[in-house]
């Protein structure tokens, strides 16, 4: 394996049971590191204490609490005439559509009142995902998307919450401007701060759907350039390789043929080469399909499949396989050639001269680790389809944790959700 040591990949980690060993590089260690989307409202830079001599910042909290009235008064007005007049029009077929624009409208709302947030109150709020409108399904569907917007229904009570204190801040601070002007700091302070509160609890998305929305999204991209590349790679081999090896077996047989009454011995020699044509042909099959699905695994299981991978292997490997019962297909698949693809870097990059496999579970997490003993140095920039393999756990809400200092010993850890095998049906 080549690269760099210690390298880790992953949005969703989760802290888990080692069965008594903490190797390096567990993920109850890593998990603080994991890189992520943004957090909306982190106070990474503090807001600076109110003084009696105005600053920038008291400015700009003193300017958004006197725009909190004409902001409240527009909210207000929008939600009344948009909720009665669709109300009043649900006995009508329009009632319903006019309903949802007007929810989508309330979208455009809150996203103006989080600008204004963000610029004059500092408030770090990320915007809500956007409805996909333009996937399959037809009109109803769409609407019903719209109706239950969680966002747009919670802008509709911001802004029908607004108005009387809109009414409050903009009294109390523009009084206060002139009679209370030595406290004013101190007093806008506090309104902006119940502002913040109020932007954050009603305007900012759900932070753990919205992450999960963006991982998904993210992982179906890699499900599907990952399940494009495996069809090309299939096609490939079959072009180049057993379609290849049939079309001159069939063009061998053709001349034997001819051949077979003028030069009989020729002929038996032609033959005697396209037999040879057609056992490299059915392994170049068997090779392919068991890149594709190996018979094995779908008949025995993970054990049987990865004592045979490891067979394989240039390198004296133990496998150690610990499960009571076998997991669903599509982890079973994705575990055995994950093993299978360390195991042919360890053959390849290495130069160990020895390894392991041990797979087990523990909860709802199936659990991979292999190592060697050789040069480390592995990482996911290296070349040898770390970062694949990472991608590809990932996109089941995997872990893929390297640990490889230069000079060794290498432990790659996996670790996949656990999902119980289906019974199939007769």
């Amino acid at each position: 394996m080549a690269g760099r040591g210690g390298v880790f990949l992953s949005r969703s980690g989760r802290s888990t049971s080692w069965r008594g060993r903490t190797p390096p590089g567990t993920l109850a260690h890593v998990t603080d590191k994991i890189p992520g989307p943004e957090l909306p409202d982190r106070d990474d830079h503090r807001l600076p204490p109110p003084r009696f001599a105005y600053d920038g910042r008291t400015w700009k909290e003193i300017a958004h609490l006197l725009a909190n009235l004409p902001m409240a008064l527009l909210g207000f007005v929008y939600v009344v005439t948009v909720l009665f007049t669709s109300a009043f029009l649900t006995v009508t077929v329009i009632g319903f559509p006019l309903l949802a624009a007007g929810l989508m409208g309330s979208r455009q709302l809150g996203k103006l009142e989080r600008a204004r947030a963000r610029k004059l109150l500092a408030v770090r709020v990320d915007e809500p995902s956007p409805l996909p409108l333009r996937g399959p399904g037809g009109f109803f569907p769409q609407l019903w998307m719209m109706l239950k917007d969680p966002v747009g229904w919670r802008t509709i009570l911001y802004d029908f919450i607004r108005l009387p204190w809109g009414v409050l801040t903009f009294a109390v601070t523009l009084t206060s401007l002139f009679v209370l002007w030595p406290v004013l700091p101190f007093i806008a302070r506090g309104l902006a701060n119940a502002d913040r509160a109020m932007v954050r609890g009603l305007l900012s998305p759900s932070d753990e759907l919205e992450r999960r929305i963006a991982e998904l999204e993210s992982d179906r991209g890699v499900v599907v350039d990952t399940a494009a590349a495996d069809l090309r790679r299939i096609e490939r081999d079959l072009h180049d390789g057993a379609q290849a090896r049939l079309v001159h077996l069939a063009m061998g047989l053709g001349l034997a043929r001819e051949k077979l009454l003028e030069d009989p011995d020729y002929a038996a020699a032609m033959v005697e080469e396209a037999h040879g044509e057609v056992k490299l042909a059915l392994q170049e099959l068997r090779d392919l399909a068991r890149g594709i699905h190996p018979a094995v695994l779908t008949d025995r299981g993970l054990d049987a499949a990865l004592s045979a991978v490891a067979s394989r292997c240039t390198v004296p490997v133990k496998v150690t396989v610990d499960l009571e019962r076998r997991p669903a297909e599509a982890i079973e698949g994705i575990a055995y050639f994950t093993v299978s693809e360390l195991l042919q870097n360890v053959s390849k990059h290495s130069g160990a001269t020895s390894a392991s496999v041990e797979v087990w579970r523990t909860e709802q997490r199936l659990l991979i680790q292999v190592g060697d003993n050789g040069r480390g140095g592995a990482g996911l920039d290296g070349g040898t389809g770390m970062r694949g393999l990472a991608e590809r756990l990932d996109a089941v809400d995997g872990l893929f944790v390297i640990e490889s200092p230069v000079g060794g010993p290498t432990l790659v850890t996996a670790e996949l959700p656990w999902r119980d095998r289906q019974a199939r049906r007769a």
